[in-house]
C-alpha cells in the first residue's frame, strides 16, 4: 500500500523534476525580432492608423511590443507563433502584403483582434463607435471585400510618409 511518506516523496520528486524542466525550457530560443518597417499602407486617416496600432500592430506589423510574458516559456512559444502567423498572413509594415481587402471584414465580424489578445491587452478592445470608424477606415485604406480598389492600395514607404508630414507642418 501507499504510505504518507512514500506519497510525499513521490510528490517532491515530481515537483523537483517539474521545476527543473520549467527552468530548462527557458533556454529554448524564441525569435522575437522586429524587422525594419519597409512600407506601410497609405492610411485614409491618422485615426485609422491609430486604431490599427492599438488593436493590430502587435501581430500584424514589424512594430511588435513584446510584453514580459513573451519571455517566459512555454507562453513565449505561443506568443511568437501568433506574431509570426499574423505577419505572414497580413503585415502592415511590409506593404503590400497579405489580405488587406479582408481586414475590414474580419474586424467587423469580431474575428480580430483575437479574444485572448484582448484579455491581455484591454486597450485593443474597441467601442462600438471606434469599431465602426475603424472598419470604415480600413475599407477606405484597403478597399472593400467586393473588390473595390482603394486609391492608396499600393502604399508608400515610411520615409515618404514622414516627408509628407514634414511638408505639411512647415
Amino acid at each position: 500500500m501507499f504510505t504518507k511518506k512514500g506519497i510525499f516523496k513521490s510528490l517532491a520528486w515530481v515537483l523537483v523534476v517539474g521545476v527543473v524542466a520549467l527552468v530548462a525550457i527557458q533556454f529554448i530560443p524564441v525569435d522575437r525580432s522586429n524587422p525594419p518597417v519597409v512600407r506601410e499602407p497609405n492610411w485614409d486617416s491618422p485615426a485609422t492608423r491609430a486604431y490599427a496600432e492599438r488593436a493590430c500592430f502587435d501581430c500584424h506589423s514589424n512594430e511588435t511590443k513584446w510584453p514580459w510574458y513573451s519571455y517566459v516559456a512555454p507562453i513565449s512559444w505561443s506568443v511568437a507563433d501568433h506574431v509570426h502567423e499574423g505577419r505572414a498572413k497580413f503585415n502592415m509594415s511590409d506593404w503590400p502584403s497579405g489580405e488587406g481587402d479582408e481586414a475590414a471584414k474580419t474586424v467587423q465580424k469580431g474575428e480580430m483582434p483575437l479574444w485572448e489578445y484582448t484579455l491581455a491587452h484591454p486597450e485593443a478592445r474597441l467601442s462600438q463607435t471606434e469599431l465602426k470608424d475603424f472598419v470604415a477606415g480600413l475599407q477606405k485604406t484597403f478597399g472593400s471585400e467586393e473588390g473595390e480598389e482603394a486609391e492608396n492600395r499600393s502604399g508608400q514607404s515610411r520615409a515618404e510618409s514622414d516627408d509628407e508630414a514634414g511638408e505639411s507642418n512647415e
